[in-house]
């Protein structure tokens, strides 16, 4: 597809105060985000020519508070993915094998390999966030900032490794999450997507994002930055993600690999006699 101009999603370091960002983006970023079935066929045709050269890999980090749409946002990108070599996985409280490890255990189970894009809703971060407000969590400061390093420096190592690593915050409105947790209560298809844990962690969203702050603070890199990007109108912030996604694919896989021509035709040869 045409060169589009960089996002200006990218943090650009620092602790943000995500409530002084906006949740809905300005008409001029509107404006340049290409239409999302021009990028699902770009997105188609790159992720092929990542998936062929089998050289890198690409890890999309999802994260948001609950309803954000973390789930359809995954289920519509994926129309321009591959399933051969694409593959997302949902990571909720730790089951009691999980948490019998190191915090990064069942993560590490499911990065992508060579060749492949893999999708996190939720993911690590859940270390930082959600675990944060176990009863039984440390409460010293020190103790989630170390932890925060210790990601940002394994990010690091993934990405000299190979994987390119997009991560996003999904920033929705407080009174947009509001709504969306009520759909979810008042249509009998989304009900089932419903907990009751939902409601607590609305309550709680100011120490939501107070923690989400400090994990973006502690945690972004120039090899893995974090993207935050407007999420009141969810059709704009898939086109956001879709672009960050292209964007990746194209630079990782710019062509199919090479093929040596002698041995080409010697092959076109043999099948013509036979």
């Amino acid at each position: 597809m045409p060169d589009t101009p960089t996002p200006p999603w990218r943090w650009s370091g620092g602790r943000p105060r995500l409530s002084a960002l906006p949740c809905v983006m300005p008409a001029e970023a509107q404006a340049a985000l290409p239409d999302l079935k021009a990028l699902l066929a770009a997105m188609e045709e790159a992720q092929r020519r990542l998936w062929a050269n089998r050289r890198q890999a690409v890890l999309v980090v999802l994260q948001g508070l609950d309803a954000s749409g973390k789930d359809s946002l995954t289920r519509v990108l994926s129309e321009g993915l591959d399933p051969a070599g694409f593959h997302a996985w949902s990571f909720g409280r730790p089951s009691p094998e999980e948490a019998a490890h190191d915090f990064l255990w069942r993560i590490v189970r499911r990065l992508p390999a060579r060749g492949e894009v893999v999708f996190f809703n939720r993911s690590h971060y859940e270390a930082l966030l959600a675990e944060r407000f176990l009863p039984d969590a440390p409460k010293a400061a020190g103790f989630w900032k170390a932890r925060g390093r210790l990601i940002r420096e394994w990010e690091q190592h993934l990405v000299a490794s190979g994987t390119r690593i997009i991560k996003v915050w999904l920033h929705t409105s407080a009174e947009e999450q509001r709504t969306r947790l009520l759909k979810r209560l008042d249509d009998p298809r989304k009900r089932w997507k419903f907990d009751p844990s939902d409601i607590e962690t609305f309550r709680q969203r100011k120490d939501y994002l107070k923690a989400m702050e400090a994990a973006i603070r502690d945690t972004h890199s120039e090899e893995a930055p974090w993207h935050l990007v407007p999420n009141d109108d969810k059709g704009l912030a898939r086109r956001a993600v879709a672009q960050l996604l292209v964007q990746a694919l194209e630079t990782l896989a710019p062509d199919y690999p090479g093929f040596d021509e002698q041995v080409t035709e010697e092959y076109r040869k043999l099948l013509r006699k036979a």
